[in-house]
């Protein structure tokens, strides 16, 4: 793509329940939402079947959520991973460890939890700096 401003490019906020999907197509923003199932009351029934089947069901819920992030990020070359928790790095070690993805530069940066409207305009300043 010659021109900067044409650039499609993804960012992603995230913690370890839900994810913030940022995409920025010719200067306009879409946003999706993509939820890790392994939710409070999935917790406590897999709870009480006991500490280490709740341990695995959260790891199969994890590994599926963090799947489906990286099935996303393949379409893209430029992708920045935000957010207050250490999920964007475990999902960053996930996706380099795919020789696929190699060619796709990715960016992680701690940030706080902010407003939709904050995680639009730092993507936009991140690719585009405005």
């Amino acid at each position: 793509m010659n021109n900067k401003k044409d650039k499609v490019v993804l960012g992603i906020w995230m913690d370890h329940a839900h994810a913030q999907i940022i995409e920025c197509p010719n200067r306009g923003m879409e946003i999706r939402v993509v939820k890790n199932d392994f939710t409070h009351q999935a917790k406590q029934e897999s709870l009480q079947k006991g500490e280490l089947h709740m341990h695995h069901k959260e790891q199969q819920q994890q590994a599926k959520y963090y799947a489906n992030l990286a099935e996303v990020i393949r379409h893209y070359k430029d992708v920045v991973l935000f957010g207050p928790t250490d999920a964007k790095v475990e999902l960053y070690n996930i996706i380099k460890s795919d020789a696929a993805c190699s060619d796709i530069d990715i960016d992680v940066v701690q940030s706080d939890n902010i407003t939709e409207n904050q995680k639009v305009a730092f993507v936009r300043e991140h690719f585009f700096g405005h």
